[in-house]
């Protein structure tokens, strides 16, 4: 690695590339404009430069040897989401863009790097940074909002999913909110809470997806000091922290077959056991559920039990997504507004007609969520409302880009998915285990996918 000793009070630049005269390219022109770099000859040494310092930008290559640039970009955005990433590559292409603003890149750059654009996008990046802080700056010295969820939407499929939600709360039943991700079954999830009789108590949510397969049973139930090593004292497990409120196990179809057998005791029986204690106990919790996921798919997959799904599903709440009800997009787009300024302007004076259509139109693959971030970045851009088209992401408003896809034409969902598979598989060296993970599929159902695609080739040969 070579890294600049100028300290500029520009970028600190994270740059990774396995050509030479790039590196020495980089170390030499980067400081000259103002900023701090650390050259890496590949992606492995950029992601353990990543873990040692905070950088404010990765710019990186595309195709390296060893590790792709992408993955470069996930691993070094997992470490540290705030830093932004540029990618160099030596094609340029629809499938380039895509696949850099898909793994976080904020822009691309094509070989050979031309200094006035790249100094150029720096730039811009230097003022997205600068505003970004004194805009947590400001939002630091307000006061948070701490009131009720706000369930936010007039279309006609939020209409019912509030009535839902009014009709199941005061029960005790199990709920199952099913929906893609980003669609907000969270808040859903806290509106079942906060409009039962249990809203006094705690509200304990888990992402059973990020629970460590080895220590699933410890964090939902507790151990006793001594079960296992590392476990130096008793610890309450968060069903017990959630006693006498509601738990949310958001992600169920991510637990594991095992941990799906002990959760079912917990629901049929009301009590839990901690790991090494031979004596259950009762705990008094309402238990939520939600997935992206086809649990169903995943029952015939073996992937899933079915008793279990029947038994989360005593009542079944499906939050729509984004796409479908567009119409409620200038609500909530003001409503997340006022998450990041206090503007007492009407709803219709936040956003300029262009931003507005420009948000409406948007497919929002994302959701909800999606439309957090955009309203979040907009929200730094603009000091004061309204929000413009110039201040939604770069590529938000990639006319270029969208051409480029219109021109590709009308594509199947199975020619999509097939495609996904295909680009999945090679990104991990044909590792289907990866790739499968990745995709949030089985491994069986990988495998009948590419036997499926296996067997459409073999008949369009034929």
């Amino acid at each position: 690695m070579k890294d600049s000793k100028q300290q500029p009070s520009g970028l600190h630049i994270l740059f990774a590339d396995d050509e030479e005269s790039l590196q020495d390219l980089m170390a030499t022109e980067l400081p000259m404009m103002g900023h701090r770099v650390t050259v890496c000859p590949d992606g492995h040494a950029a992601v353990r430069e990543a873990r040692k310092t905070t950088f404010d930008l990765l710019l990186v290559d595309l195709d390296m040897p060893g590790m792709h640039g992408t993955e470069v970009i996930r691993h070094v955005r997992e470490i540290s989401p705030e830093t932004e990433a540029i990618v160099l590559t030596g094609k340029e292409s629809l499938e380039t863009a895509v696949a850099a603003m898909r793994y976080g890149a904020c822009d691309y750059l094509t070989k050979p790097c031309k200094l006035r654009e790249l100094k150029e996008l720096l730039a811009e990046v230097e003022q997205r940074r600068t505003n970004i802080r004194k805009f947590y700056a400001s939002q630091r010295s307000r006061e948070q909002n701490t009131g009720k969820t706000d369930l936010v939407g007039s279309h006609p499929s939020m209409q019912a999913v509030k009535k839902l939600v009014e009709r199941v709360a005061p029960t005790q039943s199990t709920v199952l909110i099913r929906g893609e991700t980003g669609c907000g079954k969270e808040l859903v999830a806290r509106s079942v809470h906060e409009e039962s009789a249990r809203s006094d108590g705690p509200f304990v949510a888990i992402n059973c997806g990020a629970l460590p397969e080895n220590l699933i049973e410890s964090e939902l139930f507790g151990h006793k000091k001594g079960a296992f090593t590392g476990a130096d004292a008793e610890r309450d497990g968060l069903f017990s922290v959630a006693s006498g409120g509601t738990i949310f196990l958001d992600e169920i179809g991510e637990l594991p077959l095992g941990m799906q057998a002990k959760l079912l005791r917990v629901l049929e029986s009301g009590e839990i056991r901690r790991v090494g204690d031979n004596e259950p106990f009762k705990v008094d919790v309402r238990v939520v559920c939600a997935t992206h996921r086809d649990l169903e798919q995943m029952v015939e997959d073996g992937d899933f039990r079915e008793d279990l799904m029947f038994r989360i599903n005593t009542f079944e709440v499906h939050t729509p997504t984004l796409r479908e009800r567009s119409s409620d997009i200038p609500e909530l787009a003001a409503h997340l507004f006022r998450r990041f300024h206090d503007s007492k302007l009407d709803d219709d004076a936040l956003f300029s007609a262009d931003a507005l259509e420009e948000l409406v139109n948007h497919v929002w693959p994302g959701n909800v969520r999606e439309l957090a971030n955009v309203i979040e970045h907009a929200s730094i851009l603009c000091e004061q409302p309204p929000i413009e088209r110039e201040h939604l992401p770069k590529h938000f408003t990639d006319r270029r880009l969208r051409k480029e896809l219109r021109s590709m034409g009308p594509v199947s969902l199975k020619e999509l998915e097939f495609t996904a598979i295909q680009e999945a598989v090679a990104r991990h060296d044909g590792n289907k285990q990866a790739a499968s993970e990745e995709l949030g599929i089985s491994l069986k159902t990988l495998y009948n996918k590419l036997n499926q695609l296996a067997a459409g080739s073999m008949n369009k040969s034929a």
